[in-house]
């Protein structure tokens, strides 16, 4: 799959079949993952592959939208680490990056994967860090449940022209 086309047709899937992803391709999701820029290069990022069935189930006690985990065979859940940090506060940027690189990499795969939010909710924070039992300085951005796809939603178009500015805003 050509990377434009992955971009323009990648839709969040939310509804998965229970076959487990090869280890192989969770791999390469990471590699994805890490090849994606930070500032500095400091790459700040840690990766908690998630496939206990009760920690997925648990996630939906606290989280609202995370009904996909109910069908994903796993999730991963992008963290920060705040002591490789070369900028202050960029570990959002850089693995917000990260995970839009696991997003594209498991649609070319011909995996599903949503984005389900932890930044900046409290709640889903914390419930992160007790599940997964991370240190201070570990901090979870997103969770992104993964497998094969029950369903695939069809692309959208959402270029709006009207919203492409050239040199100021006018």
């Amino acid at each position: 799959m050509e990377t434009v086309e992955a971009i323009i047709t990648r839709r969040s899937v939310r509804h998965f079949l229970s076959q487990p992803v090869p280890p192989e391709m969770v791999e390469t999701l990471l590699k994805a993952a890490m090849q994606a820029p930070s500032a500095a290069n400091a790459q700040p990022w840690h990766f908690i592959i998630i496939t206990d069935r009760d920690s997925l189930e648990q996630v939906t006690t606290f989280h609202p939208a995370a009904e996909s985990l109910h069908e994903a065979p796993m999730a991963i859940l992008v963290c920060g680490d705040d002591k490789m940090e070369k900028r202050p506060d960029r570990w959002i940027l850089d693995c917000s990056a990260a995970s839009q690189n696991i997003l594209l990499a498991a649609h070319a795969l011909g995996l599903g994967a949503v984005w389900v939010g932890i930044q900046p909710d409290e709640i889903r924070i914390t419930g992160m860090r007790q599940i997964t039992r991370l240190p201070a300085h570990i901090h979870p951005l997103s969770l992104i449940a993964v497998g094969f796809p029950a369903r695939v939603p069809p692309p959208v178009n959402r270029f709006h022209p009207e919203r492409i500015h050239y040199n100021r805003w006018e």
